[in-house]
This record gives structure tokens, sequence and C-alpha cells, in this order.
């Protein structure tokens, strides 16, 4: 239920470990991290509902992680709104055991280059927390109604959007290089319109180089995108712009446009050696992970 309505079906792959497991049995999945759905962020809510709501999905993903821990990874949502809090919330959850955060695109009006926004970045940085960064709060318009075109078209700009924030926005250049953070659905539409970005930060300068030091392809040794791209032309170039180190294993799994079998389009395609196909399928995320 999303408010008074019927939002989406939940499938009891979501919370059923048996379930999960036997998925990743079906598609040669050796690990998986288990995140929040965006829609539990709460970023629209005070900071203590949003801070109540994380400590419940925090502890029972724990729970349901717990039950295969070489197989199931946790990671924790925070009240993003609040940064101590959102802070506060990361530490209790690393120590109580899990690997990461989800956080999502933006906080309202807010886009990762606000200052709270870079502080809790700063304290992942400092903490060696793996950040992954999920959109949501699509924008509203009958235009986006049909055809699923929030999931098509919103997602990936909301994406584009964010990366555009932390590089212009001058995040990159105030966070420490430590930072491991990945964006989800290959970066969104980034990878396909970096020499568009490219050819404003240069031509357009006085209206689009904010805090940067560099052109915003130059800053794509700064973070990571999963695979989820469908396409293996699109995987080409998402390889080719971020370099295959910075690529991980993605599956949007369990919900309805996640890639299955997991990995199918990475294991295609013909371009990649097989050093890079193992680096794809796997060693990117453990080292993504800290493992």
């Amino acid at each position: 239920m999303l408010r008074d309505a019927e939002w989406r079906p939940v499938r009891s792959s979501a919370w059923d470990p048996p379930t999960r497991l036997a998925d990743m049995a079906a598609d040669g999945v050796d690990v998986q991290v288990v995140s929040p759905t965006p829609l539990f962020f709460s970023y629209e809510r005070p900071a203590a509902q949003a801070a109540a709501v994380s400590r419940i999905f925090n502890d029972l993903t724990l729970a349901v992680t717990a039950t295969a821990p070489d197989r199931l990874v946790p990671f924790c949502q925070v009240p993003l709104q609040d940064a101590d809090a959102a802070c506060a919330e990361l530490d209790r959850c690393l120590a109580a055991g899990h690997a990461g955060v989800e956080i999502g695109n933006h906080v309202g009006d807010r886009d990762l280059d606000d200052a709270g926004v870079v502080q809790f970045l700063q304290h992942c940085a400092a903490v060696g927390a793996p950040v992954f960064v999920h959109p949501w709060d699509m924008p509203e318009s009958p235009r986006l109604d049909r055809w699923m075109a929030r999931w098509l078209t919103g997602m990936p700009a909301e994406t584009h959007l964010s990366i555009l924030a932390m590089i212009l926005g001058g995040v990159f250049d105030r966070v420490p290089e430590s930072l491991r953070i990945c964006f989800a659905h290959g970066g969104g539409s980034f990878a396909f319109w970096a020499g568009r970005a490219d050819n404003a930060w240069h031509r357009r300068g006085d209206l689009v180089r904010g805090a940067s030091q560099r052109p915003p392809s130059a800053y794509a040794d700064r973070f990571l995108v999963d695979s989820v791209v469908f396409a293996p032309e699109a995987l080409r170039l998402l390889v080719a712009t971020m370099g295959v180190e910075r690529v991980l294993l993605g599956s949007d799994y369990p919900y309805p446009l996640g890639e299955r079998p997991v990995g199918a389009v990475v294991r295609a395609a013909d371009f990649l050696t097989d050093a890079d196909r193992s680096a794809l399928l796997g060693g990117n995320a453990l080292r993504f992970l800290g493992r």
C-alpha cells in the first residue's frame, strides 16, 4: 500500500531468504546485497520518523541476512534529511554488522551537493562505508503516468542529475578519494551524455562549471556504476566511459524490471576479456564492499 491505494504487489522474494537463495542458485549468484526499497527512505517525513523507519528496516535486514551470512550482505538506510542522525544510524548499523549504506539521489529539493549530504558522505569515507545511490521520488506529471515512463525515463535522468550535482557542486573535490560510491542503473544517462556535459562545461562555463575544477568526464574515476543496462552496446559504452574496473554487477532484484538471469549481458558481451568479465561479475563488487 502507498497512502490508501495498492501500489505494487510484493512477492516473498523481497523478504524470504529461501526464495532469494533459490533464485540466486538459479542465476549462479554467490553473494547478494540486500538493500532498502527507496520507498522506505521516508525523506519527506520529519527526521525522527525517518530515523524510526530506518531502525526498523535495518534491524529486520540484519535478521534476514543472518540466515545466510556468507551469501546475503546487509546494507542499511539512514534519515538523510538530518546529517547528524544519519551519521549516528550508520555507525550503529556498521557496529551491528551492516556492510554499507544505500541512499536516495536527493532529499526533497536538496541534491547530493547539499552541505548536510556532503557531511554524511565525508563520514562514510572516514568510517570506510560503501555508499549505493538509488534514484527515487521521480518528477510528477501526467505525461509520465503511461508506459512506466517514470522508471524508463525519470530514473535515468534522476541519476544523471545526481552525478552532475556531485561533480559540478564540487563534492568530489571536497570528499576524500577513499569514498566508495556507486550509482544504480549504469549511472543513468551519464555515460551517453558525458561529452555533452563536457562541451557545456567548456563553452558555457559561466553557467555550468559551478564549483568543479575539471570537466565532468574527468571525474569518472571517482565513482562506480552498476551493470544494469540490459544491452551489450550500452555495456560497451559504459565500460569505455567508466573503465572496466568501475562497473560492477547489478541486478535490480527482486523487482520486475531487474535483469534475469542476473549477469546475462555481461556473460554474453563478446568485447570483454575473461579478466574483464570476471571483474564485472564479482571482483569489482567485492572491492567495493571491502572484501
